[in-house]
This record gives structure tokens, sequence and C-alpha cells, in this order.
């Protein structure tokens, strides 16, 4: 397994948290986006290893935050990027890091009112970002 360099790791964190951001950004509400992220955070903290590392250590990614179109065109290539990345340099991190993005857009939705269509249909972008890779 070959160390992510500070890039690689900007990479893997602005996937995981912008995927975060997108699906909390795709409902309106301040206060739900607060509960939102705790609820993410609860699980990123399940995470080990080389993800964890990269979704922990160093700055948070600068996301755009004019609009949905705006964030998922950095977002869902991050997604791809970042697994491109561990497939590289840590393969058995992969499902990991996959699951872990999935897991926190999944409770990012459930955390305000169940899971809206527009939640949902962003969740369906990042499966897909993260999948298209392999």
């Amino acid at each position: 397994m070959d160390r992510l360099t500070e890039d690689e790791q900007l990479t893997l964190k602005t996937g995981a948290f912008g995927a975060v951001f997108l699906v909390s950004n795709a409902v309106p509400g301040v206060l739900a986006m607060v509960r939102e992220s705790i609820a993410a955070s609860g699980a990123l903290a399940d995470v080990g290893g080389v993800v964890k590392e990269a979704l922990t250590t160093g700055p948070l990614p600068q996301l755009p935050r004019d609009s949905a179109l705006e964030i998922e065109s950095v977002v869902l290539p991050a997604l791809g990027r970042a697994v491109e990345i561990l497939r590289a340099k840590s393969p058995g991190d992969v499902e990991a890091y996959r699951s872990v993005v999935l897991a926190a857009a999944d409770q990012v939705a459930a955390a305000h009112r169940g899971v809206a269509p527009a939640e949902a249909a962003a969740i369906d972008k990042i499966r897909v970002a993260l999948t298209e890779a392999a």
C-alpha cells in the first residue's frame, strides 16, 4: 500500500464531504443541514485505514455553494477519481470508501423527515460516480 499524497487525500475528502453536501443541499433548510452533518460524521467515524486518514486529516475541501449543478461538477468527478486513486494505491480500501460515502449520504438523507425524492436522486448520482470508475 502506498501512502496517499495531500492532493489525493483532498480528492477523497472532496468526494466524501461533497457527497454529503450534495445530499443535504438537495432539500433546503439550514436546521436540517446541521442535523444532517452530525449524522454524516457518525458514518465517517466508522471507517479505518487510508480512508480514515484521508477524511480526518488536512484541510476541509472548498466546495462550490452556488448551484447543485456546480456542486455536482466538482463532487461527482472527485468520487470517481477517489476510487481510481484507491484502486491504484490501496485496493483493499476501495469498498470501504464506497460504503462510507454511501452510508454518510444515506444517513444525511434520512436525518430529516425521511428521504426526499431530490435526496434519493442525489444518492443515485453518487452511487453511479462511485461505480463508474470500476
